[in-house]
């Protein structure tokens, strides 16, 4: 059925769209991956229903047209097994995916290997319930495509990474003849627990991009060239958005307390608190979606880090 066709269809049937709607729907170029109007405009309630859950009708649609309609669409259609959405992906993403796979290993075959895995999981080899996961349903549009794919391979690195750097340290230690045991049990120290769900609330309203920053500076101890080399942006790019971050999850999460009913004093007592003393798992906060933790517990305070 051809694009017109299809409007036609829709106007008879009392399914007209919303004009905004209906031009977001032809920039896309959805109709070229067998996506309908109404399949088009479902896709943005939801995207949108996640992103700003208590949006009005109006707010909806100011927030859609900030949206990357057209990296949307392909990434969907590729979601969904689309063979003409994949051609026009690999056409348009698989070498450039390849060469910044090589900027972050530094070599030729770790970073085929890299950009080979990544593509593994935006393709979807697994299935849940009979259907097919593919990695890249979780895009919603909101930077370009290319950045979100460089994120992804970046992620992915630092965790082949730490996997590997396990699995080493356990050979070297077995080598050695250690014996392991079950760690002894530490005492955690009661802490205020509005501040322990004020700090989760903001951590996981991190954006993706966000999270991999602070889990490369914070954690894994990555300099800011490196981190501005997975991303492809300048240093002074990552200094400027780490010094943000900073300033902003403080500002967040004494706003958060706040609204769970402290008082300026108690909440700016509550912030001096150190993160390791919080019984808070800070890393399950910080690895939703499959995102590598944020804070290291040598570098990381209450206050530092933000979106």
């Amino acid at each position: 059925m051809s694009a017109n066709d299809q409007r036609h269809r829709e106007r008879s049937s009392g399914l007209a769209l919303d004009p905004v709607v209906a031009d977001l729907y032809q920039k896309s170029k959805a109709a070229e991956f067998n996506i309908s109007s109404t399949g088009f405009a479902t896709l943005l309630e939801e995207v949108s229903a996640k992103d700003i859950p208590e949006a009005s009708h109006s707010e909806r649609l100011e927030q859609y047209k900030t949206l990357r309609v057209d990296d949307l669409i392909l990434a969907r259609a590729c979601a969904g097994g689309n063979e003409r959405a994949w051609e026009a992906f690999m056409l348009r993403f698989r070498e450039k995916l390849y060469d910044v796979a090589r900027q972050i290993t530094r070599e030729d075959s770790a970073g085929r290997e890299l950009a080979d895995s990544v593509y593994t999981d935006l393709y979807g080899t697994k299935t849940r319930e009979g259907e097919r996961v593919s990695k890249l349903s979780s895009y919603r549009g909101r930077g370009s495509l290319e950045g979100w794919l460089r994120t992804v391979l970046a992620q992915e690195y630092v965790n082949t990474y730490r996997k590997q750097r396990r699995l080493v340290s356990l050979d070297g230690e077995s080598e050695e003849g250690a014996q392991f045991s079950a760690a002894a049990s530490e005492p955690v120290t009661v802490a205020e627990p509005r501040l322990e769900a004020a700090i989760d609330d903001v951590l996981r309203s991190l954006s993706p991009e966000d999270r991999f920053v602070l889990a490369s500076y914070f954690l894994d101890q990555r300099t800011l060239a490196q981190i501005a080399r997975a991303l492809s942006v300048h240093e002074s790019t990552i200094s400027r958005k780490i010094e943000k971050l900073t300033k902003n999850i403080r500002k967040q999460v004494l706003k958060n307390l706040l609204g769970r009913g402290m008082s300026r004093r108690q909440a700016e007592e509550a912030l001096s608190v150190d993160i390791r003393d919080l019984a808070l798992d800070i890393r399950a906060s910080l690895t939703q979606d499959s995102l590598p933790p944020a804070f290291s517990g040598k570098g990381a305070k209450a206050g530092e880090g933000g979106n």
